[in-house]
């Protein structure tokens, strides 16, 4: 396909690590063309500016236009953003005939109370335009995706647990209210403005958690699990900072229903339910995934475990926080938004080792 029928496609907030990671991708997608820059932080500056070792390949300029301008340059938009902000942008990039996804959590909550309630800011008016959005998990919501304007991409930990979780939910496997997810991600997860947890010296060569019982993910995984239940969950999940780069590591528990169920069932279960998803690999019986085999792809791998002695299933999910978890996965929605084949422009085999 040439240049001149390539889809137009802009980013605003090209500058933090998710943006860096759409430019990167985008700019190998045969489909499409980056058209447009946009973040208010860089303005004045090229991408090489601020990205020496990238500007060979894309070296447009930042700036900070109108959403109405914007839309005159690309048909689709990204908006990697911090959260709060798409939310003001995303009604007029629609109402200009854009295409819109949001990587933050602005478009995640249909409830914009509930996102009110655990991302404090500026009260929100778009109530109508939240309506719809469309959960960004193509694994879940791909039917819905692929007739959206607007997609709400999904978390980096809500992905790698839900991913864990969706079968066991949807086919009434476990006890509802003993699911625990223990998450652990790499400092790129906190973003690429300065703070003191994620400095080398602070985080190197310790592990701990944060924000107990309060982290901003635990409505988001909860509500999709309610959807998929059919009735309301709560989970009890616990982030951790872990000294290394990308990635995240989740591991989640809850006790089975049937004492009966095998780990040969599980498996059986699991390969049929993403039996047409390409992304998730469901590893064989007795090996469990590491960080770094996702490091650099859109895969989600997936090991799974059956405990007898306490009546407990284990599912252990690894992705790379920055693309399955965050701009791979978007391109991912676009790809379906667009009617393409789901694996384009992403890629398929790890940065290893």
């Amino acid at each position: 396909m040439g240049s001149a029928e390539r889809l137009s496609v802009g980013i605003i907030g090209a500058s933090g690590y998710g943006g860096v990671q759409l430019v990167r991708l985008l700019i190998e997608h045969p489909l499409v063309e980056i058209t447009y820059l946009g973040g208010s932080g860089s303005v004045g500056q090229t991408f090489g500016d601020l990205y020496p070792h990238l500007g060979h390949a894309v070296n447009l300029p930042i700036e900070d236009l109108e959403p109405e301008e914007i839309a005159k340059r690309a048909k689709v938009v990204f908006l990697s953003l911090p959260n709060g902000i798409a939310a003001s942008l995303s009604p007029r990039l629609l109402a200009a005939g854009c295409k819109v996804l949001d990587l933050s959590a602005d478009y995640r909550f249909p409830d914009l109370q509930v996102y009110e309630a655990w991302y404090k800011g500026t009260p929100r008016t778009d109530h109508e335009v939240a309506k719809t959005a469309v959960y960004g998990l193509p694994e879940l919501y791909r039917d819905r995706i692929a007739t959206a304007n607007l997609v709400g991409c999904a978390g980096c930990y809500p992905t790698a647990s839900l991913l864990a979780l969706l079968p066991l939910l949807k086919q009434g496997l476990v006890d509802n209210s003993s699911i625990i997810i223990d998450a652990k991600s790499g400092t790129s997860g906190g973003g690429r403005q300065p703070k003191t947890n994620l400095l080398l010296a602070e985080a190197e060569g310790t592990l701990g958690a944060y924000a107990i019982a309060n982290h901003r993910h635990t409505p988001e995984i909860e509500q999709i699990c309610s959807d998929i239940a059919g009735q309301k969950v709560l989970v009890q999940f616990t982030p951790h900072l872990i000294p290394m780069v990308r990635g995240i590591l989740s591991t989640v528990y809850a006790k089975m229903r049937d004492p009966g169920l095998t780990k040969d069932d599980l498996l059986t279960i699991y390969r049929s339910f993403y039996r047409t998803s390409k992304w998730v690999k469901v590893l064989p019986r007795g090996i469990y995934p590491q960080t770094k085999w996702a490091c650099g792809t859109n895969l989600c791998y997936l090991g799974l475990e059956v405990d007898e002695r306490t009546g407990r299933i284990i599912v252990v999910s690894a992705i790379d926080n920055l693309m399955k978890g965050q701009a791979a996965q978007a391109l991912q929605c676009l790809n379906i938004m667009m009617g393409w084949e789901e694996t384009t422009g992403l890629p398929q085999l790890a940065f290893y080792p």
